[in-house]
């Protein structure tokens, strides 16, 4: 009888801070989206340390910074937010950090991370005072779905080419994978086996897509067997307030163009996201996300955070749209996705038997769901359809989605005004074209990697 009552009360709870019914959802729907998007993102937990330790960093910090920023991000955008979407350091921005910053302008990771919190706490001044809520309300409902029809298309190139269909090549750029390497098979299986459970309306099918590919590789030996089960994680004493200890050396010049693509990059690597995955769950509201400002709130905090601890910025992650695609629609799905990030901490040897090419098929399939937003695109307009198609491809592309946005909001102003609608244009999107065009300049200045 007691057990009956604790779990009453705690379904009363979960309905009450989430508000499960008003969404049409229920805890079990919202606890299997939160472990697919977990799944889906765990990789972060290995990648971040890998690209960057190469910029001299401490790997074991690094990995238990990401986790703890992860949990941060997830827990805020939970309660904060109620959005079922999850929080962690962002690829892009790690990559830029290491490779850009370190190693092709020879900075110090040290002072670069001075860089990231001082990006970080200007990115928190601009949620606070909803200055990033105001450019997001002010998109074009146009532009939205074609942001998020472009992380679609974008998420499944990720997924193609980490399940090793799509390869690099010389000569055209990329070409078909070969079916030689054992490991692409995975892909394939994991593919086909969620194509077909979603074909026939089966509740959690990515879920069982992914389980299926993990165990076929343990049983066929191409996914290595964990060596132990429980490790315990490393300190985060090598990176924990190194920024703050460099904070001074931000008053070099050469670093103010750091921060600068720091915070725009962050911006709109997030505000695409979110809005992509908002048209995904459904929660845009007469093209307007609810409680946005809240949402941007968590991801400015878990990035100030994330910064002391040692972690380039965090960010709203777009594997998240695995768990939507599975039913996550409310914040209980960040929170079991954070959850999760905490026991990762006493079970990373597990999360290697989920490897790019068990991920790579939910990736794919997602971004079949989340390119469906191509169809509302009044492609009919020229004016339009021009920018919409350029933030569509320029993502994939460019393997950038700022780049992608940057696209569209650098015509759009301009094919409006051409074609008689100059007034549909607010100032906003003048103020974000002219942005985006300092934007681009900075990056093509800075030494490629």
């Amino acid at each position: 009888m007691l057990k009956v009552s604790r779990n009453t009360a705690t379904t009363n709870f979960l309905e009450q801070t989430f508000h499960l019914s008003e969404q049409h959802t229920t805890v079990r729907q919202e606890v299997l989206a939160g472990l697919t998007t977990f799944v889906s993102m765990a990789y972060i937990l290995f990648v971040n340390p890998s690209i960057l330790g190469a910029a001299g960093m401490d790997k074991g910090a690094v990995f238990t910074v990401t986790a703890l920023s992860a949990i941060l991000g997830c827990f805020l955008m939970a309660f904060l937010a109620n959005y079922p979407i999850a929080v962690a350091p962002g690829l892009g921005d790690n990559a830029f950090f290491t490779y850009s910053v370190v190693l092709g302008m020879g900075i110090p990771w040290e002072k670069a991370m001075a860089g990231v919190f001082v990006a970080a706490v200007l990115f928190k001044l601009l949620s606070f005072f909803k200055v990033r809520e105001l450019v997001i309300d002010a998109i074009p409902s146009d532009l939205k779905l074609a942001m998020a029809a472009g992380i679609g298309i974008f998420i499944a190139f990720v997924g193609l080419q980490g399940g090793g269909l799509i390869v690099a090549s010389k000569t055209s750029l990329v070409e078909i994978g070969s079916f030689t390497v054992p490991t692409t098979w995975l892909t394939i299986f994991g593919l086909f086996v969620i194509a077909i459970l979603m074909a026939m309306r089966v509740p959690g099918a990515i879920f069982i897509g992914l389980v299926a590919s993990t165990v076929l590789g343990l049983v066929t030996g191409l996914i290595k067997a964990p060596s132990s089960l429980i490790s315990m994680a490393p300190s985060m004493g090598p990176t924990f307030g190194v920024s703050l200890k460099h904070l001074p050396s931000v008053l070099d010049p050469q670093m103010w163009a750091v921060v600068i693509i720091f915070l725009l990059v962050a911006f709109f690597d997030t505000a695409g996201t979110l809005i992509g995955l908002a048209q995904q769950a459904g929660i845009m509201k007469n093209n307007k996300m609810p409680r946005i400002g809240r949402a941007l709130m968590s991801d400015s905090i878990s990035m100030l955070a994330g910064s002391v601890m040692g972690t380039t910025p965090t960010a709203a992650y777009v594997e998240s749209s695995a768990g939507i695609a599975v039913g996550g629609r409310t914040g209980l799905t960040a929170l079991v996705t954070g959850v999760l990030f905490i026991l990762s901490l006493l079970f990373s040897p597990l999360l290697t038997v989920v490897t790019t090419q068990v991920t790579a098929p939910a990736l794919i399939i997602v971004g079949v769901l989340m390119a469906s937003a191509l169809r509302n695109i009044q492609w009919d307009k020229f004016e339009i359809a021009v920018p919409a198609f350029l933030t569509v491809v320029g993502m994939p592309l460019t393997y950038n989605i700022s780049y992608g946005i940057a696209f569209g909001f650098l015509t759009y102003p301009i094919l409006m005004t051409a074609a008689g609608r100059r007034r549909e244009v607010n100032g906003v999107m003048w103020s974000l074209m002219v942005v985006f065009i300092i934007l681009l300049y900075i990056l093509n200045i800075l030494p490629k990697s």
